[in-house]
């Protein structure tokens, strides 16, 4: 999923040195570990009388219609609305959700046996439901930014559909009874229940969008079938969830009250933690506060591991970047060390290929140019673009856009200024636009280089690797490449074992590597401030899927 972090345009030619001293004061991870508010006096068994949660989500949100949506800040929504056949505990495995039971005998015809749920409005969560929503997912009418997961996932009839080639009553999904679903795969795919955990899979309801229309989100209008209900949504200051009473396991469930702000500038959140405003920011930390945060605060900062890559998508369509020259030059120029080191510097690592190495599987690709010193990256990337027809006398010129974020004008800064150092003759207009016109700008293909990232939807490469296959829905950079399909294509053809899977996903970061469809630059981490008196507020789930119904709040 897409990870989020008036337009502005500016030409940016700092030198590096300036740079590196604007990001990097502040940021040393040797920093004493002493909490001046410790969580010592902290009883997590004594809870406090009025069991409310304030988090920051980073951003307004797109919409809360988990089939209109594609980005982080809107599945932590929807995490708490919606409910799906699997779901995932607090070390990221998945585990039951509306499914009880699951089973296949060849992973292409899955079997999932619901239990008794309810929506919101007293109605049953039946096997229909699924069979609906997932029918309206690839519906080209939905229109959804996701429409090709389950082409990804293998439904029958899914490709076709998302053409336009076939009605949605094609679909391989089907309910046997009222608490029996039955999807049917056109080959074998073993982590399916993996893939249900998202979003774009959870059910919805079909007698209130037939009903409301596009108003069916409306506070008043909105049924769920999830922990939580929307009570209030204030555009651009906050959106409140209180309990849903039908929830089927509301017995286990603490939290009364989740107030979601959206918050984009990490500066501002942090003050607002300070001020006992927020209990949980956003995970991004403002990297020239890292330090004293981690010194003043203790184990209130904590960093997890996060499946997240950060990556510049290149418009491969578009000039300048429709020459892979041109592409290749920057990636080789870009010092993505020195970004996630020195600019973000809190244990970010930097990135040569597109699926994190802590993925499962452990896929790893080292391109040959990774291990060049940068005399001689810089050289050949001169040389590709003295190739493509830019020097001294006719400068590589482009737009590097990016959504409004404290920390993504801190890259964009630094990555124009490492380019200009050591190409030249590369003039870079930044411009940033706030979320939503952010993603139109990018899924509407206008624009040359975005920065972007990309979150695992599941565990697993594919959850990445699929994003660049040239029909994939939120391919938006267009890139396309007949080997690398057929490569992605052999990962779930019948036999294919484990190991054999993961070499074929080597080949296929090499292949995305050789025509640079995009210049990766680092791997995430996941770092938040969470107020002591926060209980079981997971950070050890790689996916970041943190669950509402799990958390409570001490008395303090």
């Amino acid at each position: 999923m897409t990870r989020n972090s008036v337009s502005l345009r500016t030409a940016v030619f700092l030198p590096t040195s300036l740079v590196l001293a604007m990001f990097m004061t502040g940021c040393s991870d040797n920093a004493a570990t002493n909490s001046t508010n410790s969580s010592a006096n902290i009883d997590p068994n004594v809870l406090a009388d009025t069991q409310e949660l304030v988090i920051n989500n980073g951003t307004e949100p797109e919409s809360l219609d988990p089939h209109k949506v594609s980005g982080v800040p809107e599945s932590n929504i929807g995490r708490q609305l919606f409910e799906g056949l699997t779901n995932t505990d607090a070390d990221g495995k998945t585990i039951p959700g509306i499914a009880t039971e699951w089973e296949s005998p060849d992973n292409k015809v899955w079997t999932f046996k619901l239990r008794d749920a309810k929506w919101s409005n007293g109605d049953p969560v039946t096997a229909q439901d699924f069979v609906y929503s997932m029918r309206r997912l690839v519906d080209p009418n939905t229109a959804s930014p996701y429409s090709s997961y389950l082409v990804d996932a293998k439904v029958v009839g899914a490709d076709k559909i998302v053409e336009g080639a076939a009605g949605i009553d094609t679909l391989g999904v089907k309910a046997i009874d009222e608490k029996t679903l039955q999807v049917t795969l056109s080959e074998p795919v073993p982590y399916f229940p993996d893939m249900l955990i998202h979003n774009s899979v959870k059910p919805v309801h079909q007698k209130t969008i037939e009903a409301f229309g596009d108003k069916w989100t409306d506070p008043a209008n909105i049924v769920v079938n999830g922990p939580y209900k929307v009570s209030k949504w204030q555009i651009n200051d906050e959106l409140v969830l209180t309990r849903n009473t039908s929830y089927y396991d509301d017995a286990n469930t603490t939290l009364d009250t989740i107030t979601m702000l959206p918050i984009p500038s990490s500066t501002t959140d942090v003050a607002r933690y300070q001020a006992g405003e927020v209990d949980v920011t956003y995970n991004e930390i403002p990297t020239e506060q890292f330090a004293s945060l981690k010194e003043k605060n203790g184990d209130e900062l904590r960093v997890s591991p996060y499946l997240c890559t950060y990556y510049y998508e290149f418009n491969t369509v578009k000039p300048p970047f429709d020459n892979p020259k041109v592409r290749r030059a920057l990636a080789l120029s870009l010092d993505r060390d020195t970004i996630a080191d020195k600019v973000i510097g809190q244990g970010q690592t930097a990135a040569y290929q597109l699926t994190p190495i802590a993925a499962n599987g452990k896929v790893e690709n080292k391109p040959e140019w990774s291990t060049w010193d940068k005399e001689k990256r810089i050289a050949e990337a001169k040389k590709l673009l003295n190739e493509a027809g830019y020097n001294e006398s006719n400068p590589l010129s482009f737009e590097l856009l990016y959504n409004t974020n404290d920390n993504h004008k801190k890259v964009a800064v630094a990555a124009t200024s490492l380019w200009k150092q050591a190409l030249g003759f590369v003039d870079v207009t930044l411009t940033n636009k706030e979320w939503k016109t952010y993603l139109d700008t990018r899924r509407n293909g206008n624009y040359q280089i975005a920065r972007a990232g990309w979150c695992a939807d599941y565990n697993e490469p594919s959850a990445f690797l699929n994003i660049a296959k040239s029909d994939n829905s939120g391919n938006y950079g267009k890139y396309a490449n007949a080997n690398f399909d057929s490569l992605m294509a052999q990962t779930l053809k019948a036999g294919v074992t484990p190991e054999q899977r993961a070499s074929l996903y080597q080949k296929a970061e090499a292949q995305l590597d050789q025509d640079m469809g995009l210049l990766n630059i680092y791997h995430y981490v996941s770092p938040r401030l969470v107020k002591p008196y926060v209980i079981g507020f997971s950070t050890k789930d790689p996916l970041d899927n943190w669950q509402g119904k799990d958390i409570s709040i001490a008395k303090h």
